[in-house]
């Protein structure tokens, strides 16, 4: 693959739009059906081919991801896509594949105890067999898999995770061949060289499998973080369009990295990714105007 002169970067990445699921799980008041649909339309015009369309997750622990059957069935002829349902354990993926609608799972596990008791009531050892078990179904299944390494940059409950741990934990992961292993700063404390670092160390541990960077912007160093990343040789990246995210179980985590500023900075580095960045723009100020009016439904 070449690369632009000057960047370091490849000519190609492949993003991945999380903004319907990770943007909005953390919302406060619940968004009708027919808005996440709408959402994700203007997403797909926008270029985006591979989307988080829902988390299939105890609705009681997640209401705003409850209608997740519904988001599928609305998406169901998008045959020119690549559907992602985020499943954090067996019964989650069941669901997912059940819907038909579903052409990804992405499983998930945690760098971290406490962060992993949190979002999947098991130890991070726990939840990385229980991502085993899922990338297994899904591949057994007929569906592409990934795994995302959530707390890989550090935890909001048990402060610092070694490296060295992450790279480990990447490892075992690799053993059930998912398209992609990601690695997650849920809270947005990393620093460009330690992304640097992370990134090049799983690189080489893995392998052929690609590397996934998922950044939140806590300390507005997001940006640089997926530049860092790229640099290293990080292949695929998340954003969240309007920057909106967070998750309910990390005390701290504010929103993702805007896909729009993603995209437009590689577009500046002459990196293609198929996606304009003027569109996403558009439908993340559409998306916060929505969720403004839900938050002040007597706003005129």
């Amino acid at each position: 693959m070449s690369v632009p002169p000057g960047t370091g970067f490849p000519a190609e990445i492949e993003f991945v739009e999380v903004g319907p699921r990770d943007g909005l799980q953390n919302e406060r008041r619940l968004i009708p059906t027919e808005a996440k649909v709408e959402l994700i339309n203007r997403l797909l015009r926008g270029g985006i081919r591979r989307i988080e369309i829902a988390s299939f997750v105890h609705p009681g622990r997640v209401p705003q991801m409850a209608d997740a059957e519904g988001v599928c069935a609305a998406l169901a002829e998008r045959t020119d896509i690549c559907r992602i349902g985020l499943a954090l354990n067996l019964r989650g993926a069941e669901r997912a594949l059940a819907t038909g609608a579903i052409d990804e799972i992405g499983a998930v596990t945690a760098a971290s105890d406490g962060f992993a008791r949190a979002n999947q009531g098991q130890s991070s050892a726990e939840a990385t067999a229980t991502a085993g078990e899922v990338l297994r179904l899904a591949v057994a299944a007929g569906c592409s898999a990934q795994v995302t390494i959530s707390t890989a940059f550090g935890c909001p409950f048990d402060g610092a995770v070694d490296p060295e741990a992450v790279v480990r934990m990447a490892i075992r992961l690799a053993e059930w061949a998912p398209r992609e292993i990601a690695l997650a700063d849920t809270i947005g404390i990393a620093r460009p060289a330690e992304v640097a670092h992370l990134v090049h160390a799983v690189r080489r541990a893995i392998g052929p499998i690609p590397v996934r960077v998922h950044f939140h912007d806590t300390r507005g160093t997001a940006l640089a973080n997926v530049r860092a990343a790229i640099a290293a040789g990080a292949s695929v990246v998340d954003g969240s369009v309007g920057g909106l995210g967070g998750c309910p179980f990390a005390p701290g985590a504010p929103g993702n990295v805007a896909s729009e500023q993603v995209i437009a900075m590689l577009d500046d580095a002459g990196v293609a990714t198929g996606v304009s960045a003027t569109a996403l723009d558009a439908a993340g100020r559409w998306v916060r105007d929505l969720i403004g009016s839900i938050e002040s439904p007597d706003r005129a």
